[in-house]
């Protein structure tokens, strides 16, 4: 409801004391979201704890499909390195981050967590929580990762075409064996960071869009440098999907449920500016 509008002298504007501003030669309102430093250690918290217990669900689903107990007395017996958020040696069972629906539903749990505890320790900013749902989850999980996912699959068809087009040293020393696993692998770098700028700037175009549909207001997010944490799960998608059964795809995959702890917390401390 509004029960204030306020102007000041330097062009600002304020909607319920919350300052907007006016694109020149536009009727349209910019809204941005204001950083969490607002909000106290012991809310801060909150929230990541929040979207961490968001993300226990789908983890323990995918840990019980790839063969993990979900006892406690029995992940008690087991040791740490073979827990399954921990193991990455190819032997026996071990999950692995290797397709797009595992790493958009543990995003997803962590987004609903966050914004759980988001809600819990910050009521007065529900809207702007709202809204960084869709950011966070259209614009930096679903979207990027369709589109790393994709240019994966696609590579994995091409790949052995592609590596034989990179020139190469036809000497055995070991220098050009180091150069020539380089120049093999550059098509793989190349199609990984271009599926994933294609995505962030799609993703960040889509939830822009569809914000703006929803709330009726014109939301012009840019891209921030917390956006590209979740995107540290793209890559390491990418590089599983391409190294399917490897160690060094496995050992990154490890890193994927601490990146997508950031999209639940961005969500949580989410405030109108």
């Amino acid at each position: 409801m509004i029960n204030k509008i306020s102007f000041a002298d330097n062009k600002k504007y304020y909607l319920n004391n919350v300052p907007l501003s006016v694109n020149s030669g536009s009727s349209s309102f910019t809204h941005s979201y204001l950083e969490h430093s607002d909000l106290t250690p012991k809310q801060k918290a909150t929230v990541l704890a929040t979207s961490a217990l968001g993300m226990a669900l789908p983890l323990a689903f995918w840990s019980k499909r790839a063969g993990f107990s979900l006892n406690p007395a029995k992940i008690l017996k087991t040791p740490i390195k073979d827990w399954a958020l921990l193991k990455f040696k190819q032997t026996g069972k071990v999950l692995e981050y290797d397709d797009a629906a595992k790493i958009i539903s543990i995003a997803t749990g962590s987004v609903a967590g966050g914004f759980a505890g988001g809600v819990l320790v910050d009521k007065d900013n529900i809207k702007a929580k709202k809204r960084e749902v869709l950011s966070q989850l259209l614009g930096d999980v679903i979207v990027p990762i369709t589109c790393v996912w994709a240019g994966a699959k696609a590579f994995k068809h091409y790949e052995k075409t592609l590596q034989k087009l990179m020139p190469k040293i036809g000497k055995e020393n070991t220098f050009a064996k180091i150069v020539n696993k380089i120049s093999e692998n550059i098509p793989n770098a190349v199609a990984t960071l271009s599926s994933l700028a294609v995505g962030i700037i799609a993703g960040n175009k889509v939830s822009n869009e569809i914000n703006e549909k929803i709330y009726h207001k014109k939301v012009e997010r840019g891209i921030k440098a917390t956006d590209f944490a979740p995107h540290v799960d793209d890559l390491c998608l990418s590089i599983s999907m391409v190294n399917s059964g490897s160690e060094f795809g496995t050992k990154l995959g490890r890193i994927i449920p601490l990146a997508l702890l950031v999209p639940g917390y961005e969500t949580g401390t989410a405030r109108e500016k």
